[in-house]
Parts: structure tokens; sequence; C-alpha cells
């Protein structure tokens, strides 16, 4: 590593650290949205059992999202926005995989 990109990394971590100190903004923020699970269940007139079994998750998974104790992450919420912009693509889907 050269002298120049050496320095660079210090002084990015000298900034970092004063952000986490409070001391600086961040030059940017990311703000992502949570996923309103249970309403998504709803738009498809399911039960939490048979919503939980179509994402083939737990019905306790489930219900620990639509009450906030978690939130879907990774796959998971990928998934469930899916299922909310293209309902239509995951009951086929689904639909498909049941008679298999």
């Amino acid at each position: 590593m050269n002298e120049k990109m050496f320095n660079e990394l210090i002084a990015s971590i000298e900034e970092g650290g004063a952000i986490l100190r409070g001391e600086i903004k961040p030059s940017r923020q990311f703000h992502i949205d949570s996923v309103d699970v249970k309403r998504i269940r709803e738009n498809y007139k399911l039960t939490q059992v048979e919503f939980a079994r179509m994402l083939g998750i737990s019905k306790k998974t489930l219900q620990n999202w639509e009450q906030g104790r978690r939130q879907p992450v990774g796959p998971a919420r990928v998934l469930l926005l899916v299922a909310e912009n293209y309902p239509d693509a995951v009951l086929n889907t689904v639909k498909e995989l049941a008679c298999v």
C-alpha cells in the first residue's frame, strides 16, 4: 500500500469514528422501510397458518413479524415484497409447487 492510500484509509477511519461519536453527520444515510406483513397477508385473504405455509415459514415466525417483535430480512423480505407487488406470480408459483 502506498503512502497516499494509507493516509486516505486513516482519514476514513478517523471520519468514521467522528460519525460514531456524533461529532459529525454522515455524508449519506440509508433508510429501509419496514414491510407490513399483516397487510400483505390480509390482502391474500389467508389465515396466518395458510400464509406461513405459502411462504414456507413457521406460523411463529409470521406472528413475530406481524407483531413487530422481528423484521423479515434478506430473502424473506424480498419474497414478501414480491408477494405484495406481484400476488398472481406468487400464487401461480405456489400452486405449481403444490401440484408437484
